[in-house]
């Protein structure tokens, strides 16, 4: 199954209109609905103060011993 992304306003009578769709005229298509997370152009960093941190951010991800690559 593909999935394609749109983002669209709802009208003000409660409608989405979504045109060019990348489907064949009569094909079955699934919908689902999912209300857009809101971005606060104020804060364009939202992650910023939280209490995350890198002990080791250059390291690598899994022991040396463990690469398939290397072997």
């Amino acid at each position: 199954m593909e999935l394609h992304q749109i983002q669209k306003p709802v009208l003000p009578n409660g409608t989405i209109v979504i045109d060019e769709l990348p489907f064949a005229a009569g094909e079955m298509v699934k919908i689902t609905i999912e209300k857009a997370p809101k971005f606060d152009p104020d804060n364009p960093y939202p992650l910023r103060g939280t209490p995350y941190r890198y002990d080791d951010p250059f390291g690598p991800a899994v022991p040396l011993d463990e690469w398939d690559a290397l072997k």
